[in-house]
């Protein structure tokens, strides 16, 4: 398997076909060899459903036949190829997401699109930290309303003040997320495109471990 495609996520819907879940791609193909789910494929506006050996044989008949898509990607097994399912369902889980976005780093990062809510700018990860608009020692709490990523520079200035205190801005006022933030990063990417036809608002808030 290529190291993008292990990267990649996968959808994971409920029996009633409602977004519940993402997974490894690794974990994915485990729930399809067992049986316990199904790959759902989008094509123009209607869904078909397969279990792991009519997967794995469309898959070769993609291609013998040279039908492979540039957006696909493929794990290698020692006998032939198999696509990677951007979509999978779960054949007996009928419940329905838990509300609410787990607060943790990397769902932060994803809320302000690794931007410094002070200057504006974006930065890889390891050049952001997260602030307390209301400091801590000023009775602040690490809410989704009250942290941000910060640059080096912006925190530095900013220092155990708040914001009007340092003679800062905010980009945008910090919030809770309505659903979970990786979710809007991943659908920019053209391999994801097959996931709006899953995502509702109204139950999508499932937070990634």
């Amino acid at each position: 398997m290529s190291g993008s495609a292990l990267d990649s996520s996968v959808l994971v819907l409920n029996s009633s076909l409602v977004a519940v879940d993402l997974a490894s791609v690794r974990r994915a193909f485990c729930l399809l060899f067992k049986a316990v789910a199904e790959v759902v494929d989008v094509s123009e506006g209607s869904y078909k459903f397969h279990g792991f050996a009519s997967w794995r044989d469309i898959s070769e008949f993609k291609l013998r036949n040279g039908l492979e898509k540039d957006e696909s990607e493929w794990v290698c097994t020692v006998s032939s190829e198999i696509e990677v399912p951007r979509i999978i369902r779960l054949l007996t889980y009928d419940r329905y997401p838990v509300n609410g976005v787990s607060l943790n780093r990397r769902n932060l990062f994803a809320r302000d699109e690794n931007r410094c809510q002070y200057c504006g700018l974006r930065f890889h990860s390891s050049e952001l930290s997260i602030d307390h608009v209301v400091p801590l020692s000023q009775g602040g709490r690490t809410t989704w309303g009250n942290v941000v990523c910060s640059c080096t520079e912006c925190n530095k200035k900013k220092g155990g003040r708040r914001p009007s205190g340092a003679g800062m801005k905010l980009v945008r006022r910090p919030g809770r997320p309505v659903r979970n933030p990786q979710i809007k990063l991943k659908l920019r990417r053209k391999k994801y495109y097959s996931w709006k036809h899953f995502l509702d608002d109204a139950y999508w808030s499932v937070a990634l471990e």
